[in-house]
């Protein structure tokens, strides 16, 4: 705020208060130093003429808000971060405990409440004072002149010219003081005064203003100070780095004592209670402050969060703005974070990976309908030791807010193939051969011009299991050469745009958009050549859980400012990106994964779906799952200490040693911990059934954007380095589980032209063909009901 003063300044007044600040100067030592020179000047001029000089120095200190820091809480209100350049949380007057404006009164400036801006007596019984101690033990300046000193050099921030000048030692510097002092005087109350002073001094180790120095010293509030407390406080603003009580505690006791005497001697005090106060210990409880996020229970969310702000435009024009904002406005930050969620995730990703491992262990947990991000964590902490494998990349968020590359996530993509043939009207029951090794031409890959994506060939080889495959057995089952097949049907732009409306952050479809960087939007993209992170994945698969309504990650519920007034609310940003009626046939194929499927094992007893996905050379492997109430994505991926990507292949992880690598054999257990260890504060809500006339008439007829029809056959593609695709999401044996529509025999159509395979046996709800009507005469490999004929799902 703005203050200013009346300009009727009488000769009178100035003459009294410039012949104080010699006594102030001698008090403080500067008459030997020449600088009491300038008042000699003072003995040719009229009084009138100096009034007229000093009403010609700036009058109006802007006494602007002070820097305090800010708090980042959890979603019950628990503080899991402090932000702040000066640790200071400002507080009324009525807020600090009278004895300790008291004892700051008595010490500082005893006729405070008396005086004006400048205190004639006071200054003058200083003086004696100090000279009979051969030392300063009271102040000459007035608490108001001192109050201007502090805000002056506050204000000059981190301009050494300006603080040099707020802190000078000259007449000059003292004739503006008296200026400003004056004016404050002039225009507020003492109490303002008085409060603004505790607010501003500092006290020593990194504690600025009475409330933060009252936690600092003794940990409690400023309102609760005893007197031996508040007499060591008011002490220590003379000296805070030379009285310090943690350094020196001797010199400290001292001169507490002092004040204590000081009070006792202005009545303040009765004499027995000040002789026994003077006889007790310090006392101290030191709580040193935390600043930032490193000593975070939530360390990784608190730099999301951080991230997150200071990319918002709307707290700032410039970064730096802010930045300001954040560490010096004293917001308090409300978050969805939920620490019992983010202690599940600790624990699961711990008990996986060490933090010194060849390894990075994430999990994120998104909130369906929301977006909310209940918690994140990875396997390397917040540090700089490298040895002890810390680290300040974030693994967990989104590069642009983390500065890690990310990882691909192999075959958990396929579900944005599978959701895109779902929306085109491809029935759940089509079913094409999908062989062991299939090579794909690349001109039967549209791209979103329709154009050929290109005119090379691909070939894609199966880790899992082969032969004929319906859209639920192959997603269940996680096939690659299905999904290559899937994808011809589909067309590469309408998998990639759903990704994208799912919160998949892709920005390279073509690899022109970042030099030297893969491209995106390519064949391979059905098996998870895209980098991405776990906040993305959970993110996406949120989208399913909410009946294909997306939610935009959002780690931030709402900023209030230092008064409590809500500067911004940050409320979910939410897009239906499919029909509801997709997203429900998505949650019913990928149960099956969790529910009798490669991971079985992590069945939580309610309603669960997910996918698996590992990496061309199992450099990562991925978990993601999801239920009606929280989506959890897990990932452990190949990495040196500097982030590198590694095979995961013969390294030790945590207590296992990494051979075969599978997702559902290492990553899914992270998963199922995690999932395990929020359990019980979950309803256990069920996905909506799936009802195939609902879903025939929600997507409409078959609208197939890529170049080949609902027929078998395939034709090539590239991948992105290898030109043998082969993804492992299960270590598959025979042997190994059968899902509820696996096919009835173990042998399928060896060839595609097979027009009497056996039919896998289906859910209800499957159905038998695969068309809009007619016999299922379908093109060449289609299987039985392969083709654009055959009944429709019922």
């Amino acid at each position: 705020m703005a203050s200013s003063a009346p300009d009727s300044l009488t000769a009178a007044r100035v003459v009294k208060h410039l012949f104080v600040m010699l006594a102030a100067s001698v008090v403080l030592g500067v008459v030997a130093s020449g600088l009491a020179l300038p008042f000699a000047g003072l003995a040719g001029m009229s009084a009138t003429s100096v009034a007229d000089s000093v009403k010609e120095l700036p009058a109006d200190l802007e006494t602007e808000a002070l820097p305090q820091r800010s708090r980042i809480l959890d979603a019950d209100g628990t503080t899991i971060a402090t932000l702040y350049d000066q640790n200071r949380v400002n507080v009324s007057l009525t807020q600090v405990a009278p004895v300790m404006r008291q004892a700051i009164v008595s010490i500082e400036d005893y006729r405070f409440y008396e005086h004006g801006a400048l205190d004639v007596r006071g200054t003058a019984r200083a003086f004696l004072i100090n000279q009979a101690n051969s030392g300063v033990v009271q102040g000459g300046s007035s608490i108001t002149q001192q109050m201007v000193k502090l805000t002056l050099v506050q204000q000059a921030g981190d301009d050494e010219q300006a603080r040099a000048e707020a802190t000078a030692e000259t007449f000059s510097r003292k004739l503006q003081e008296l200026r400003y002092a004056i004016a404050i005087e002039n225009t507020y109350s003492k109490d303002w005064i008085l409060e603004r002073y505790l607010n501003l001094a500092y006290f020593g180790n990194g504690a600025y203003g009475i409330q933060s120095a009252a936690k600092t010293y003794f940990n409690t509030n400023a309102g609760s100070l005893t007197l031996q407390q508040s007499a060591l406080l008011a002490g220590l603003v003379q000296n805070p780095v030379g009285l310090d009580p943690t350094i020196n505690p001797e010199r400290a006791l001292q001169r507490r004592n002092v004040v204590i005497e000081r009070m006792a001697q202005l009545n303040v005090l009765q004499r027995e209670d000040a002789d026994y106060a003077k006889a007790s210990e310090l006392g101290l409880q030191i709580s040193p402050p935390s600043n930032g996020c490193t000593s975070s229970v939530a360390a990784f969310y608190c730099d999301y969060v951080l991230r997150y702000l200071l990319a918002d435009p709307a707290l700032g024009e410039t970064e730096d703005a802010r930045r300001s904002l954040l560490y010096e406005g004293g917001l308090t930050i409300r978050t969805p974070l939920r620490l019992d969620y983010q202690a599940s995730a600790d624990e699961a990703v711990s008990d996986a990976v060490n933090p010194t491992d060849n390894a990075i262990g994430g999990v994120a947990m998104v909130e369906p309908g929301t977006g909310f991000v209940r918690a994140i964590a990875q396997s390397r902490p917040m540090g700089r030791d490298l040895e002890a494998g810390q680290t300040y990349l974030n693994y967990t968020v989104p590069e642009r807010l983390g500065d890690a590359n990310g990882f691909q996530a192999g075959s958990t993509f396929k579900v944005f193939v599978l959701a895109a043939a779902i929306e085109q009207g491809v029935p759940l029951s089509w079913g094409v051969n999908s062989s062991d090794d299939m090579t794909f031409q690349e001109e039967t890959f549209r791209n979103c011009d329709g154009e050929p994506y290109g005119y090379g060939e691909w070939t894609v080889g199966n880790s899992t299991t082969s032969g004929y495959k319906t859209m639920v057995t192959g997603t269940r089952e996680s096939v690659n050469t299905f999904f290559a097949q899937l994808e011809q049907r589909t067309g590469l732009c309408a998998p990639f745009a759903l990704a994208q409306s799912m919160g998949v952050e892709l920005d390279n479809p073509t690899g022109n958009e970042q030099a030297g960087r893969s491209a995106e939007r390519v064949p391979s993209f059905t098996l998870g050549v895209a980098d991405v992170s776990p906040v993305e994945m959970a993110e996406a698969y949120a989208t399913f859980g909410a009946r294909g309504n997306h939610c935009d990650a959002l780690p931030v519920n709402l900023i209030a400012d230092a008064g409590g007034n809500i500067l911004k609310e940050y409320t979910p940003t939410c897009e239906q990106v499919m029909t509801p009626e997709t997203a429900d046939a998505v949650s019913s194929i990928l149960s099956g994964v969790i529910d009798g499927g490669f991971a079985s094992a992590q069945n939580l007893g309610i309603d669960a779906a997910g996918k698996t996905g590992t990496t061309q050379s199992a450099r990562s492997v991925w978990f993601v799952g999801y239920t009606p109430e929280i989506a959890t994505s897990a990932m452990i991926a190949g990495a040196n200490e500097l982030g590198t990507p590694i095979s995961l292949t013969g390294q030790r992880i945590g207590d296992r040693n990494f051979y075969n690598v599978s997702a559902s054999g290492f990553v899914a257990p992270v998963w199922g911990d995690a999932m395990r260890g929020i359990r019980d504060t979950l309803e256990g809500r069920d996905f909506e059934p799936t009802d195939p006339t609902s879903l025939r008439e929600a997507v409409g007829p078959t609208d197939l954007q890529g170049s080949v029809s609902l027929g078998g056959g395939g034709s090539g593609n590239r991948d992105r380095g290898n030109n043998n695709n082969r993804d492992r999401d299960a270590s598959f044996t025979p042997t190994a589980p059968a899902t509820p529509d696996a096919p009835s025999t173990p042998d399928a159509p060896s060839t595609p032209t097979s027009p009497t395979a056996p039919m896998p046996s289906t859910p209800a709800w499957a159905g038998t063909g695969a068309g809009n009507g007619g016999p299922g005469a379908g093109a060449p490999g289609g299987g039985p009901g392969g083709g654009d004929g055959g009944p429709a799902e019922n």
